[in-house]
Formats: C-alpha cells, structure tokens, sequence
C-alpha cells in the first residue's frame, strides 16, 4: 500500500547529535517503517552555514518522501523566506500538486492547502494557541482529519513525543488534497519546529 492511500502514519524524526541534515521515518501503527521522509538538495557549503549559525533557516529547502521501497511520492519545496513559510508540493514525477501556505506567525497557527490553480482545496489550523495538534479541514471547514503528537495506543517503545506526530486522513481525501494533507506534518515540523527563530 503506497503512503498516500494509508489513513494513518507516524512521523519521526530521526535523532542526531548534530543535525545538519533533517530526516524522518515513516512508521505504520505497528511499528514498521513504511517510508522516509528526506532533505535534499545541501551542498557542503550549506551545510557548513547551517553548523556555524541559524541563517539556513531562510534559506531554501527541499524535502522528499519515499515509500519503503524507495519510490518517491512527494516532494515539498520551501522556498527562501522571512517570517512566514510556503511550500510547493509536487508528485513523485515532479509535477505540481499545489502549495502549503502559513498564514500567520502569531496566535493560533493556520496553514491554507492551495490547488495548482490556487484554488483553496483545504487548510490545517491548530486546535488553540499553543497547541502542537493541528486538524485538517475540507473547504467547507468540516475536519477530515488530524496532524498530532499524541500517539495513544501506538505499539512503539522508546520514542520520545518530541518531533514525532500522527497523521489521519479519512478515506474520503482524494487527489491533490489527499497529498497536501500528506504533506502536512513535514510542513508543520519545518515551517515551526526546525527555524531557529521558532513560531513556538
């Protein structure tokens, strides 16, 4: 079953002691690794940036998501940025989905799920002002799923609940929003958790 078709997943982010480098794995509710989510695209140089300051934060970065198999499904690229963060989302054969959209920097965290047009197909926004749980909603505001780091029943040890969230989607999520809302948890872990300046 490919990753898009799956109306639950785990996303964690792989541990370093040093993090040049953002990775994720992919996990099914028993525990196996179903796919990775990878950043792609650094040259030494940015690397380098990255280890000696935080100025890599406003810079581009491209993020890919694999099957187990390594077929890639998506890729999220963000591109440079000041306060607010916005990602172009393509298909495994690069061609464009649509776009992740942050809508504010303070209060109640919002992001709008655009089509290739720029028509509005959904939006994730988290459930209060401090909240690490986002709910994922159909244009019309109805949730059709969640982004959250509460992993209640998950047969998983000896993970930490920070950088790791939940992903549901309902079945009913088909097309370009079934891959935005996808997409979402690693926008939400970039666009908050991984800039050092922090919306948080």
């Amino acid at each position: 079953m490919s990753l898009l078709e799956r109306s639950r997943m785990f996303v964690h982010q792989k541990p370093k002691l040093i993090e040049l480098t953002n990775e994720y794995a992919i996990l099914g509710e028993d525990g196996e690794q179903i796919g990775f989510i990878r950043q792609e695209g650094q040259s030494k140089a940015r690397k380098v940036l990255r280890f000696v300051s935080s100025l890599d934060q406003y810079l581009t970065h491209t993020y890919a998501m694999y099957d187990a198999d390594g077929t890639k499904v998506l890729e999220l690229t963000r591109p440079r940025k000041l306060l607010k963060s916005r990602f172009l989302v393509s298909d495994g054969a690069g061609l464009p989905v649509g776009t992740v959209v942050q809508e504010n920097v303070v209060g109640r965290k919002r992001f709008r799920l655009l089509g290739q047009s720029g028509e509005e197909l959904g939006s994730f926004q988290a459930e209060n002002l401090i909240s690490w749980d986002f709910q994922i909603l159909d244009p019309a505001r109805v949730p059709v799923g969640r982004v959250t780091k509460k992993w209640k029943g998950l047969g998983i040890e000896a993970l930490t609940t920070a950088d790791n969230y939940m992903v549901e989607i309902d079945d009913s999520v088909e097309g370009p929003f079934r891959m935005l809302a996808v997409a979402s948890a690693a926008s939400i872990d970039t666009a908050l958790k991984q800039d050092a300046q922090g919306f948080n």
